[in-house]
């Protein structure tokens, strides 16, 4: 019988959650007041200012109740602004403030030093054919999802 320690997307999201909790530790103890999936969100809208909600919650994986409180919070912590979209008034958009501007900033150093601790031991090469991996994953499973119609 199959263990879960031999299946490979065990082995995957062991390695995402323990780098979260690794990170969001990290990211607590210098006294950042932000979650990894709020800095997702900010980093998300500074990218690709004026993309719309439905989008930010395919690009920072989130359903669209959990997005919208996510956002309602960070307009709260006075990251975010809500813009009226002057082409269609039912919708907003989303714009960091300064206060945003400036936690992606003071964060970006605790970013950095988490990403750089976990890839630590692992080569250019490995690195490269890491990405290349799971981009394949993506693309396999990406493409059947749209087929089946999910």
């Amino acid at each position: 019988m199959e263990k879960l320690e031999d299946i490979i997307f065990y082995t995957l999201e062991r390695a995402i959650k323990s780098y979260r909790q690794y990170a969001q530790h990290n990211i607590t103890a210098a006294g950042i007041d932000i979650t990894i999936d709020q800095w997702l969100l900010l980093k998300a809208i500074q990218e690709n200012p004026g993309t719309p909600q439905n989008e930010l919650a395919k690009t920072v994986f989130k359903d669209m109740a959990s997005i919208t409180r996510m956002i309602e919070l960070m307009v709260t912590k006075g990251f975010l602004i809500r813009n009226i979209n002057s082409n269609d008034r039912r919708r907003s958009l989303l714009d960091l403030t300064e206060t945003g501007l400036l936690i992606l900033e003071v964060i970006q150093p605790v970013i950095e030093t988490n990403r750089n601790t976990a890839l630590d031991t692992l080569s250019k090469d490995e690195l490269v054919l890491l990405d290349d991996l799971l981009s394949r994953i993506t693309r396999n499973t990406s493409f059947k999802a749209e087929r089946s119609g999910n």
